[in-house]
């Protein structure tokens, strides 16, 4: 948290440590900038600053302060006032700042002190399920629950947005606390739910299929004959790792009955595969091959849940 001497408070956070040092690189540098000493006739020293991950942006601070910009530039996000009465006071912020960036504990640190728990989002599928002493995420089985419970027949369940930053704040809740309540009136619209579930899936270090198993996918959903390619995408689902393989049972079972209620929420096995496929399958290294990757992706899912009861069911089925 930052407070300019006008007032101004600014928040930010990340749990990324290199983008928490690239930050720290980009204010330490405009501070740095500052003019030590300076005459100026206006009341107020307005510094103008673009949202932008370019560090090189705030490094050239200074010379985009002299040059007058019109001030219908949609890049101006907000503006800073900075005090000009009082040079000293301004050093000491900057001092103060330094010292409040450069002392930030380690994420390690926080986590071993308890103030910061386990994340959900952005963690390997099986920390989270080793954590939770399970192989299928609670996180997963709460929002599973409240979209079957209240969305099966929204129209475009899964395939309509929800807020963005009500869906953050759902991630953000979901990270922090142990316990939730997906019934609470803040989460009522069921997009931000399903939201929140795609961003967690989409979050995964590594995707629910494993690179490793990406081009044997690929391969088994190229071949002619269905009853082999079944057999073949079956045997691959087999060979996945516990939590990853009981994620995608409940999961794509859970789908499934979105599918069901077609007629309803107009979401078929294809549209689901449109939704889906680039969020649980990815190749680990994007290659030129991008939009023949993406068609094979979708087609993996629409088999997956038009096939479930193959593919997931015991040997006798």
């Amino acid at each position: 948290q930052i407070t300019t001497v006008s007032g101004n408070e600014f928040l930010l956070q990340s749990d990324i440590d290199f983008l928490i040092l690239d930050w720290f690189h980009a204010i330490k540098n405009a501070i740095d900038r500052l003019p030590k000493e300076q005459r100026i006739t206006s009341r107020n020293l307005e510094f103008k600053l673009r949202r932008s991950s370019s560090i090189e942006l705030l490094n050239n601070l200074d010379t985009e302060s002299k040059e007058p910009k019109p001030e219908h530039r949609k890049s101006l996000i907000f503006r800073l006032n900075y005090s000009a009465s009082d040079t000293n006071d301004r050093n000491r912020v900057k001092s103060r700042l330094k010292k409040f960036i450069s002392r930030r504990p380690s994420l390690k640190t926080l986590q071993e002190k308890g103030l910061i728990k386990d994340q959900i989002f952005g963690s390997h599928l099986h920390l989270v399920c080793e954590h939770e002493k399970s192989t299928v995420p609670q996180f997963v089985r709460l929002c599973i629950k409240a979209v079957e419970s209240r969305g099966l027949d929204v129209d475009g369940i899964y395939r309509v947005s929800g807020n963005l930053a009500t869906i953050q704040k759902l991630r953000f809740v979901v990270n922090q606390e142990e316990k939730l309540n997906l019934d609470d009136s803040q989460w009522e619209d069921i997009h931000v739910v399903t939201g929140a579930l795609k961003m967690f899936f989409r979050e995964l270090p590594e995707p629910l299929f494993p690179y490793c198993f990406f081009e044997q996918f690929v391969e088994a959903i190229k071949i002619q004959d269905n009853a082999t390619r079944i057999k073949s995408i079956r045997s691959l689902v087999k060979k996945l790792p516990q939590p990853n393989y009981d994620t995608m049972k409940i999961l794509f079972e859970h789908l499934q009955k979105i599918a069901a209620k077609e007629s309803v929420n107009l979401m078929s096995t294809q549209s689901l595969g449109i939704v889906f496929g680039p969020t649980l399958l990815r190749p680990e290294k994007e290659t030129g091959n991008m939009a023949v990757h993406m068609l094979y992706q979708n087609q993996i899912v629409e088999l997956m849940l038009s096939e479930y009861s193959k593919i997931f069911g015991s040997e006798e089925d």
